[in-house]
């Protein structure tokens, strides 16, 4: 391919001389059952850094701007060190670790698991905890969003590409069981706080079959899946009430055992043993490491930026 040609503009260079830019963006109201947020991300001038990419309940999907993403472990084992130009990521119960070299861009969709038929032309079963090129799933459409992206002059320009790419190649595709969509729902509005029996219940289905089809379109089971949530709920809380700023802002700091209380883990113990089968860490070694002063960026990348509601909204 013949090298890109980028247009330069006054905003494009005052972006370059910023050390960071974040933003939070919602897609466009009709994308918004298929996407929960944009996040746009540039950072330079910092020193090299290792990620957690911890579980969330949204499917990734990274289109970098300048460098690439580095993964030096998946959450699949057998999966080798890679670096992605772009990247889809679907849910899965171990971290990702994401390096960099004091150099990062690009753009991150939190994509819903309902949202992955219309948009990847698969079932998020399919990506299950998988970290792949996005040329393999979205084919010659993964360089050509790419390209575009890169042709913008400014996040808002790019913001806008994702909107009208996003809208043009969304597929109407067969109904996803509403049994399946209506325990998805459920599921993360009690924030993992469910069983697999009374889903199964209240969406008239034997557990065993919601199993099976929950699955398959969400790519996790029921019980994976709300630990994920519970999971990404905590994590969530203890980020904001463990920062500086966050205390501040609350008037209180929370405890690990009032977290884990609240998001309905059996005490803090248990707590403990839940963050180092999902993140590979405890909750304070995180906290430590990311989640009070850490990079923005790598807060964002593969771990997701919130409930849908993004923290900040450009």
């Amino acid at each position: 391919m013949a090298a890109r040609t980028r247009r330069t503009t006054d905003a494009d260079e005052r972006e370059e001389r910023e050390e960071s830019r974040f933003l939070h963006r919602r897609p466009a109201p009709a994308l918004r059952p298929l996407v929960a947020w944009y996040t746009g991300y540039r950072e330079a001038g910092v020193p090299p850094a290792t990620h957690r990419g911890l579980p969330s309940p949204y499917l990734t999907v990274i289109v970098t701007l300048d460098d690439p993403l580095v993964v030096a472990a998946h959450p699949d084992p057998r999966t080798p060190p890679g670096s992605y130009d772009t990247l889809i990521g679907g849910l899965h119960t171990s971290p990702a670790l994401i390096t960099h070299d004091g150099r990062q861009s690009g753009v991150q969709l939190a994509l819903t698991p309902l949202g992955a038929r219309a948009l990847l032309g698969l079932p998020a079963g399919e990506l299950s905890g998988l970290d792949l090129d996005g040329a393999e799933v979205l084919g010659r459409r993964a360089g050509e969003l790419r390209e575009r992206l890169l042709e913008a002059p400014g996040w808002d320009e790019r913001f806008a590409v994702l909107d009208a790419v996003l809208s043009r190649h969304a597929r109407p595709t067969r109904a996803h069981p509403a049994e399946v969509a209506r325990a998805w729902r459920r599921m993360l509005a009690a924030g993992g706080q469910v069983t697999v029996s009374g889903l199964a219940r209240e969406v008239g289905w034997s557990t065993r079959h919601l199993n099976g089809r929950f699955r398959e379109e969400i790519g996790l089971s029921p019980k994976e899946a709300a630990r994920v949530v519970r999971f990404d709920r905590v994590r969530r809380l203890l980020r904001v009430h463990y920062q500086p700023r966050g205390a501040v802002a609350s008037g209180r700091r929370r405890t690990l055992a009032d977290a884990a209380a609240e998001c309905g883990f059996y005490d803090q113990a248990h707590l403990a043993r839940e963050f180092g089968a999902l993140a590979g860490c405890s909750p304070s070694r995180w906290l430590a490491e990311e989640g009070g002063h850490g990079s923005e960026l790598f807060r964002n990348v593969q771990a997701g930026a919130g409930d849908g509601s993004p923290d900040s909204v450009a």
